[in-house]
């Protein structure tokens, strides 16, 4: 009889171990019976596994539970502090990252700010960032299992390449690999709005949905996409990028190049300005703009329509993805009612009949500590996720 070629037995073993690990995490303790009847593993299987993780300090045996007669059985349980893992947000002048164990509970976190946006500088101050949450937080750099890193532009999650970066001007940059030669631990990279995504489908307990949206507002307009539980981040890591929609051939200049995308009409900036020219010129920022629509009906309006466009394009993607759920997130929320009134009543205005029934629109929190743990849970999804989801994610 042939024997199985070793290649296919570790892939299949490599699954199996996925499997288990993520059935201990999703019940929080449960026993090596129990983990046969979940998987449909065999007991020999499930007990040569999970010794191996015991081994590696990633799970543990705790509290006997209840028998039903007989002999009580030994649960099993995870490890948050089997390794711990550091998300970084990369912004236009600085960098905020945090080191977390493997349930996402922040043990430290620290911001360091960028001298300048050339590469080189950029490297060594997210090196230095790493040093400093390592110290602080008192664990051994072996202990580290990886780093994530979160940033605007077009990523290749794949391939570790910032394909583009409104911010930095970086075009086809092999960022991982530069940052893994310096940090000497695994680096991932992602677009900052598919980490908070990755955030929302790996460390939010209660979210079950497997087709849902993240939307996030403020300085740029971004999206991530979740489809039957896969993050799609398209075939070079461009896909989301919601704030280039062109909604106006005629509009105004966008960052990237282009007139009348989203993002130049609905963005922070954008908003400011148009109060500036219609309103006050002495205001400054969102916040000024907010403040003055308490009492100012043509502040108001600005948000309102700022609204509509959201409303909108949100309908559009309804009508595109059917999705279960669509989160909005990021600085922006704090517009607060007279934009989401808008946003809502535009949405039920526009979207195609029946499917507006069951989406749910939900507004998130949001802030730097969110940035940085959605960039953690890069690290933390390639702890957990099965080989098989990475060769389609790879694939894709």
């Amino acid at each position: 009889m042939n024997k199985m070629p070793r290649a296919n037995r570790e892939l299949i073993r490599s699954i199996n171990r996925s499997l288990l690990l993520n059935a201990i995490k999703s019940e929080g303790a449960v026993s090596r019976v129990g983990l046969v009847h979940m998987t449909g593993l065999s007991p020999a299987t499930v007990t040569a596994i999970t010794g191996q993780l015991i081994q590696e300090n990633m799970i543990f045996e705790k509290n006997t539970g209840d028998s039903t007669g007989g002999r009580p059985p030994i649960m099993l349980a995870l490890n948050p502090r089997g390794g711990f893992v550091i998300g970084i947000k990369l912004m236009e002048d600085h960098a905020v990252g945090a080191l977390t164990d493997l349930n996402a509970s922040i043990l430290a976190k620290d911001t360091i700010e960028l001298p300048d946006h050339q590469l080189e500088s950029s490297v060594e101050a997210l090196t230095t960032l790493v040093a400093l949450l390592i110290k602080s937080s008192g664990i051994r750099k072996k202990q580290l299992m990886g780093v994530g890193i979160g940033l605007a532009g077009v990523v290749d999650f794949a391939h570790g390449v910032v394909k583009q970066n409104p911010f930095f001007g970086w075009k086809n940059i092999m960022l991982r690999d530069l940052l893994k030669s310096k940090m000497r631990v695994p680096v991932y990279i992602d677009n900052d709005v598919n980490t908070l995504t990755l955030s929302e489908k790996w460390l939010e307990p209660g979210l079950m949905e497997d087709n849902f949206i993240v939307i996030t507002i403020g300085r740029g307009i971004g999206m991530g996409i979740v489809i039957n539980g896969q993050i799609y981040r398209g075939k070079g890591g461009g896909a989301g990028e919601l704030g280039h929609v062109m909604v106006d051939p005629d509009g105004p200049l966008c960052d990237c190049g282009k007139r009348g995308c989203l993002e130049s009409l609905l963005g922070d900036r954008a908003l400011v300005e148009q109060a500036r020219k219609q309103i006050d010129p002495n205001i400054k920022n969102l916040d000024d703009l907010i403040l003055k629509a308490e009492n100012n009906s043509e502040a108001a309006n600005i948000l309102a329509r700022a609204g509509k466009l959201l409303g909108g394009q949100i309908a559009n993607l309804v009508s595109l993805f059917d999705p279960k759920l669509i989160i909005i997130s990021g600085e922006g929320i704090r517009m607060g009612e007279v934009f989401f009134s808008a946003v809502h009543s535009t949405f039920n205005q526009h979207v195609m009949p029946g499917l507006a029934k069951d989406t749910e629109i939900r507004i998130d929190s949001w802030g730097d500590d969110i940035w940085a743990l959605g960039a953690a849970s890069l690290v933390i999804a390639e702890i957990f996720s099965s080989p098989i989801q990475k060769e389609e994610s790879d694939a894709v």
